[in-house]
């Protein structure tokens, strides 16, 4: 039983959640494959900025570039102040694995999660990675 580690997790959130602003409706987004995308926008989460008219999703295939992944990341983590959290497969955000690894901010957090055809690395996760560093790991 860590207790220290709980607490520092707790605190983790407890941060993030006072970094979001009461009343202020904020969204989920998500960069990944096509089964990945549809999946999340049957379950309800697609949605278009208020004044920017922009989706908070992106469908990545074989076509995309990825200028096209990292302009959409950083319209999601810099320009748009609705999103909460940015879910990406994790073999997309291996195209702009240093980007998010040299991502700071705490709104909106980085989630990555598997795809279908793409087995999930937790040794590349970016909030594992993160949660390591602060047991000094």
């Amino acid at each position: 039983e860590d207790t220290g580690g709980k607490k520092l997790l707790k605190n983790m959130v407890d941060t993030n959640l006072k970094n979001l602003k009461a009343g202020t409706e904020y969204l989920i987004s998500v960069i990944g494959d096509e089964d990945t995308v549809t999946g999340f926008l049957l379950a309800g989460i697609g949605d278009f900025g208020k004044n920017e008219k922009t989706e908070n999703y992106l469908i990545v295939d074989k076509n995309t570039t990825t200028n096209a992944i990292i302009n959409k990341f950083k319209e999601l983590t810099e320009v748009r102040n609705d999103i909460a959290i940015v879910i990406l497969n994790q073999h997309i955000a291996d195209e702009i694995r240093d980007l998010i690894d040299s991502y700071e901010q705490k709104i909106p957090a980085i989630l990555e999660v598997p795809s279908k055809n793409h087995k999930f690395d937790p040794s590349k996760d970016y909030i594992l990675k993160r949660v390591k560093s602060f047991f000094g790991e």
